[in-house]
């Protein structure tokens, strides 16, 4: 059985959702082979080999649940196109089952959520298996401010499959896209509350895709903010993750970010795929965000340029100053009534039920949880809670305009662009701030390897649209390899 997942890991390589259900349709995989397969992967390279240290936690149950399903297949026929599927979950997202939900600290190394997130439920019910729990940066990057991406208290430093050791891994949904990056899964969740989407996706060579805010729910997420929070999908194809957002996207009860979206929201994204999909469309390029790019970054982005407009684009420059360097404390305020809410509600077992008792319990193991500090947490708990504080509500209503009225709003608006087109993720404090959707998608590399991305901005649930363009980007260029994992650390 060991020589057969071997042999079916190899066929893993870059097999998209498409490809392994026709496998698992024809009868040449089973669900149960292809997460037996990579358990095996995850073996080799993620603890072994090159360590990419991606996967906090496996699922005991993943194969019960495979085999549960090939035998649903057999008698029914499948759910929809994830059914028997492994998906990575980030560890900020609750799972009710025998792993654990830590958002990477030790202070909950204990810790069972007490249901499944929303997201979750929709993923099983679509016949999604849950793989595992992927790790992240501690409390998603929001510990402190010299807290390297990919490192956590309980998993340890998450490395990029391009570059072990080498090249920045991204974060704070580190462990998703370098799972997703080095083949470890067909598709991962991470979430983003500013750039945590983006930028392990850009910087893993994968599609990456920042929902607006209430398209997919946020029960059962470890929150930041109410205002920016969103899980959304990581994937090595745009397709995939269109599949993946349709099975997340829906209305919950429990979040009233969601409630407005009834006639916003698709359960089958793909509908919007189309190799022509920028033929006659207008690509806003904000112009000020290109003074920061490097000779290589500037090339790579010229060429992407000229890819839209062979793909039929017509390129518009737009007018947008770039934001000003992060100023805002809306986070910091935002962090304790909502960290404060989902944490009382965990079992008595677990040693922290508050933001005070979690920056104690990290002063108590300073060795293990204080490696880089704890500042931005101690400054939250100095915060009333209440939000009722001048300096948040001026901010916080401030940031909205200058994102959404007098940012992407006008920018989209005066130029009569249907979407932006940004290097990097050059766009994500602005987009997070609005709640606005992005997919960042592979653009090429730099000549030491290093993976380079762009990313489709637009206005409120556009989502549509930009999965139209980010396909049509990613079929004319096809520039995503995978890493080889093979090659040893420099």
């Amino acid at each position: 059985m060991y020589e057969k997942a071997n042999a079916i890991c190899s066929l893993l390589e870059e097999a998209t959702i498409a490809e392994l259900q026709e496998m698992m349709t024809s009868g040449e995989l089973t669900s149960r082979d292809l997460v037996k397969a990579y358990i095996l992967r995850i073996g080799l390279y993620d603890k072994n080999g090159p360590k990419i240290n991606s996967v906090l936690e496996l699922n005991p149950e993943a194969l019960f649940i495979a085999e549960a399903l090939d035998v649903e297949r057999q008698k029914k026929g499948p759910r929809g196109p994830l059914h028997g599927i492994p998906v990575l979950v980030k560890d900020n997202i609750d799972t009710d089952d025998m792993m654990h939900t830590s958002a990477g600290s030790l202070a909950l190394e204990n810790s069972y959520a007490p249901d499944d997130a929303f997201i979750i439920k929709k993923l099983r019910k679509a016949g999604a298996v849950i793989l595992g729990k992927a790790n992240m940066t501690e409390w998603a990057n929001f510990m402190t401010e010299n807290m390297p991406n990919g490192f956590s208290s309980r998993g340890g430093q998450v490395r990029n499959p391009y570059g072990p050791g080498i090249f920045d891994v991204g974060g704070s949904s580190s462990g998703s896209g370098a799972a997703v990056a080095a083949n470890f899964c067909s598709v991962a969740i991470g979430t983003e509350t500013s750039g945590s989407i983006l930028n392990p996706a850009c910087n893993n060579s994968v599609v990456g895709i920042k929902p607006t805010v209430g398209l997919a729910s946020r029960t059962g997420v470890i929150p930041i903010s109410h205002v920016q929070d969103t899980p959304g999908p990581l994937a090595r194809t745009v397709e995939d993750a269109a599949i993946l957002l349709g099975a997340i996207a829906g209305v919950d009860e429990n979040d009233v970010a969601t409630w407005s979206n009834c006639s916003r929201i698709y359960d089958d994204y793909t509908q919007f795929l189309g190799k022509d999909g920028l033929k006659g469309a207008r690509i806003g390029i904000p112009t000020s965000f290109l003074e920061k790019l490097d000779e290589e970054q500037r090339r790579i982005f010229t060429d992407v340029q000229e890819a839209v407009k062979e793909a039929g684009a017509i390129i518009v420059e737009v007018d947008m100053p770039p934001p000003q360097p992060w100023q805002s404390r809306s986070l910091v305020y935002e962090f304790k009534p909502s960290i404060n809410r989902y944490l009382s509600r965990l079992s008595p077992n677990v040693p922290i039920h508050s933001l005070k008792e979690l920056i104690e319990f990290n002063k108590g193991k300073p060795a293990r949880m204080l490696k880089y500090g704890q500042t931005v947490l101690i400054e939250s708990e100095q915060t009333s809670g209440t939000l009722t504080e001048p300096e948040y509500i001026q901010g916080r209503l401030k940031e909205e305009e200058e994102s959404r009225q007098e940012g992407i709003d006008r920018a989209l608006k005066q130029s009569g662009a249907d979407a932006l087109l940004f290097p990097g993720l050059m766009n994500a404090a602005i987009s997070a701030r609005a709640g606005y959707p992005s997919i960042s998608v592979p653009a090429g590399y730099t000549g030491s390897g290093r993976p380079v991305g762009v990313t489709f901005a637009g206005g409120a649930y556009s989502e549509p649209v930009l999965i139209r363009f980010a396909y049509a980007f990613e079929q004319i260029t096809k520039v995503r390899k995978p890493p080889n994992l093979d090659v040893p650390e420099i």
